[in-house]
C-alpha cells in the first residue's frame, strides 16, 4: 500500500456567498408557517440567524443552523424557513443534505431527499429563500430535538455541465419550485 500524501497548492474555487433574505421576505414566509407568531418574535428570530459555514477546513459541507428550536417526534415533519439565500456563479449548484450525525442517529430526512438550489434561484421572486422540509423517519421511536443555532442540514457546492446540444433559453420567473410551472 502506498502511503504517500499528495499536496497541491490549489485552493478550492470561491464561487458563492451566503446572505440573509430581507426581513420583509422572512416575515412573509414565516407568517405562512406560523401565523400566530408576532412581528417582534419573528424579528428576534431573524436577527439571530447565522449564515452557513464549514466546521473545519476539510469540510465539504456548509452547515445550515436551525433558526429556532425544533422538536420532531417520530414521523413528524416540519418546514423550516432558513432565512438564507445564496449567490453562486453559473454552472454551480448547491446540494443540501441532512447533517450526517442526525441522519445516522435519528434517520432525519429531507423530504425531497436532496435539496437542489440552482444558481438562478437567487433572482427568484422570493429572493431565493432556502427552505428545508425535514422528517423524523426513525424506526427506533426516537424524538429529535434540534436546538436553535445547531446545524441540521449541510450544503455542498457542485460544479455541473450541460449537453452539447442544450438549447435552453428559459429564465426563472418565480420562487421555490418554479422551474416546473
Amino acid at each position: 500500500m502506498n502511503n504517500k500524501i499528495f499536496i497541491h497548492n490549489n485552493s478550492p474555487k470561491r464561487i458563492a456567498k451566503f446572505e440573509k433574505v430581507s426581513f420583509n421576505q422572512y416575515l412573509k414566509d414565516v407568517k405562512e408557517i406560523f401565523p400566530n407568531k408576532s412581528i417582534e418574535e419573528i424579528q428576534q428570530i431573524y436577527d439571530a440567524i447565522l449564515l452557513p459555514k464549514r466546521a473545519t477546513i476539510g469540510s465539504a459541507g456548509y452547515d445550515f443552523f436551525a433558526p429556532y428550536d425544533i422538536t420532531l417526534k417520530p414521523n413528524e415533519t416540519c418546514k423550516i424557513p432558513t432565512g438564507i439565500r445564496v449567490y453562486m456563479n453559473e454552472e454551480w449548484v448547491l446540494q443540501c443534505f441532512p447533517r450526517s450525525g442526525l441522519g445516522f442517529k435519528y434517520r432525519l430526512q429531507l423530504n425531497n431527499t436532496v435539496g437542489i438550489i440552482d444558481s438562478d434561484y437567487y433572482y427568484s421572486s422570493n429572493e431565493g429563500h432556502i427552505f428545508s422540509k425535514i422528517t423524523n423517519d426513525t424506526n427506533e421511536n426516537k424524538t429529535i430535538f434540534i436546538e436553535k443555532n445547531t446545524g441540521f442540514m449541510q450544503g455542498i457546492f457542485i460544479e455541473y455541465g450541460i449537453t452539447i446540444d442544450d438549447e435552453c433559453t428559459s429564465i426563472r420567473d418565480g420562487g421555490f419550485g418554479s422551474t416546473t410551472k
